[in-house]
């Protein structure tokens, strides 16, 4: 890696990166919202009809956390993902590698393009959201880290898929059969105090639960498990993409294959 950051070279993977998802502006914004949307709706209204409250909230305000992350999540991924297998695909991988950019510089352009995609549309959710129930923001500053945090976290990992994937139906192996129902199990539509002692226990192993927790206890400042534990959870997942991109780049894993 070179001593300095390239400013330049990072603004033009980024540049060229939200480039591309504005010209997709109709698969890459506008179907995740509405199906975000038809979640809330679908839920809210079937669900929320016959739950009034939950911890003390609307339920259909008590889900609008859960919904946001689940988009963060899928989405963050997906653009990463996306991004850096597409240039594998057609072989312009070649061209980024051999160009005076550092792999510090690569990673910071196409992960900060992912992430900046995933914070928009979370903030759009979040609009959209307000338009049908009252929500309260406790801590706004600490929904804004915690939706940072996970975006660049979990656009990461879609880098580190992007890499390890060789078809695009690999793209969707994790996403679709590991994080989403996780993310369905992990408190998204519901508190874990309603489930039995095993059920709840089994549940803490899940990691998402830290991370719905956290961001809804920035919303209403209640949660399923201590806020520091799921500040701590995010951060440790945050250093553990962190040291597997280090080591890809350090072995050039699957990058000249």
């Amino acid at each position: 890696m070179t001593e300095a950051i390239n400013l330049r070279a990072v603004h033009a993977i980024y540049r060229y990166e939200m480039a591309r998802w504005r010209r997709t502006l109709m698969q890459s914004v506008i179907s995740p919202v509405i199906s975000t949307s038809l979640y809330f709706v679908v839920f809210g209204a079937a669900i929320g009809s016959r739950i009034s409250e939950v911890e003390g909230i609307s339920y259909g305000a008590f889900i609008v956390p859960g919904l946001i992350m689940l988009l963060l999540l899928t989405q963050s991924i997906a653009n990463a993902s996306f991004g850096i297998y597409f240039p594998k695909f057609i072989g312009t991988i070649y061209e980024v590698l051999s160009a005076p950019v550092s792999y510090l510089e690569i990673v910071l352009g196409y992960v900060g393009a992912a992430a900046t995609k995933s914070v928009i549309l979370g903030l759009i959710v979040l609009a959209t959201a307000w338009l049908f129930v009252p929500i309260q923001i406790v801590h706004p500053l600490w929904m804004l880290a915690f939706l940072v945090l996970t975006a660049v976290s979990f656009s990461l990992l879609g880098f580190i898929i992007g890499i390890w994937a060789d078809g695009f139906e690999k793209l969707q192996v994790i996403p679709l059969l590991i994080i989403t129902p996780l993310t369905f199990l992990g408190g998204t539509f519901y508190s874990l105090s309603v489930l039995p002692p095993f059920w709840r226990t089994v549940t803490l192993f899940n990691p998402i639960v830290y991370l719905v927790s956290g961001f809804r206890w920035s919303f209403y400042g209640v949660a399923d498990v201590a806020v520091g534990t799921s500040i701590t959870a995010t951060l440790g997942f945050l250093a553990l993409c962190l040291a597997i991109v280090w080591w890809i780049f350090r072995t050039g894993y699957r990058l000249r294959t």
